[in-house]
């Protein structure tokens, strides 16, 4: 039979956003779906039940940036995150450098690793050191 294919298999928006880990939940993704957040094919939605399948690009505001996905599989069950990297295609637009951003983007300083307050226990070891705590 030549000519005939398999339909293309669709899946709601917001068990999508759970199955590509986009989300942590599909509570989560059906409340940022019905904030306007997503846009299906350049057409805003607020609807959580409609139906995307492969081919069709989800435009997102997430985590602070504009991400761009084309899904390539609807997926069928929320997976590890490598199967999960696999049902979509990354065209997000790369970060900034810094000189682009916004002064209040530029002005959010990277902290490294164990940078920011002291622990309790590091303020117990710098006050011994003064001489502030009798033991």
């Amino acid at each position: 039979m030549a000519g005939t294919s398999e339909p293309v298999r669709k899946e709601r928006l917001d068990r999508f956003l759970f199955f590509s880990r986009a989300l942590k939940s599909r509570t989560l993704a059906q409340k940022v779906i019905e904030t306007g957040a997503i846009r299906v094919n350049s057409e805003r939605t607020d609807r959580s039940d409609l139906k995307v399948g492969a081919g069709d690009v989800l435009t997102m505001a997430l985590h602070g940036r504009i991400v761009v996905w084309r899904i390539v599989d609807p997926g069928t069950r929320r997976g590890p995150a490598s199967e999960a990297q696999g049902l979509y295609e990354d065209l997000s637009p790369p970060v900034l450098p810094k000189a682009e951003q916004s002064p209040f983007e530029a002005a959010i300083a990277p902290r490294g690793d164990g940078a920011g307050r002291p622990t309790k226990k590091q303020r117990r070891e710098t006050d011994k050191l003064r001489g502030g705590e009798d033991e």
